[in-house]
């Protein structure tokens, strides 16, 4: 009961006064679930893309965090292939910093600020954090390269679906999730193991 009152307010609170850049919703009276969709900084290499995330919620929140993924793949340190977000606020202590103080709202705008400011001390891509300490560059790259390719909505005046009108998008998507599930079975533990 509790969550479901406090969930309507929160909602509620989304939809008048909504953080800058970032929308919430409840698809179709779901009461677990949210979406959620952040819109890339300025003067960040995700400026421009439009990330959608998915956002469970406890039976005891808001005593328990939400679990929130990114659903549109981002090239980020703290951000798994999976959408797994390595945020302390996403965690009870003794190792994260929820409260039941905190909020939808707030946690979706720190997230923001992670995407903006990444913690590569707090790795969940080992591979990426390396590289955003010692080569930020070609981390700026790639993530520019990830935000166009998965974040970008392209306006190719025709009436079909991304997807549809570009059969190479899912096949290099595919690809790159075999790349991926490759690397990590060379290294099995070592992104996980930094978060933790």
């Amino acid at each position: 009961m509790q969550r479901a009152s406090r969930l309507k307010r929160e909602l509620q609170m989304l939809s008048t006064e909504p953080p800058p850049g970032i929308t919430c919703w409840q698809p179709e009276d779901q009461v677990d679930e949210l979406r959620a969709q952040i819109v890339g900084g300025d003067g960040t290499p995700y400026e421009g893309g439009l990330f959608t995330l998915e956002i469970k919620v406890p039976e005891r929140y808001p005593f328990e965090p939400p679990n929130i993924r990114f659903l549109t793949p981002i090239y980020h340190p703290n951000i798994d292939n999976a959408g797994r977000i390595c945020h302390d606020g996403l965690k009870l202590p003794p190792k994260g910093a929820w409260r039941p103080s905190l909020n939808i709202s707030t946690i979706l705008t720190s997230i923001q600020l992670l995407m903006a400011e990444p913690n590569p001390d707090d790795p969940l891509m080992a591979d990426i954090s390396s590289e955003f300490k010692y080569n930020k560059q070609l981390f700026v790259e790639n993530a520019r390269k990830w935000t166009e390719k998965h974040a970008i909505q392209k306006n190719t005046g025709s009436l079909k679906s991304q997807d549809q009108s570009s059969p190479d998008l899912k096949t290099s998507r595919k690809r790159d999730s075999v790349d991926t599930l490759e690397e990590n079975k060379k290294k099995p533990e070592d992104a996980k193991r930094a978060c933790l």
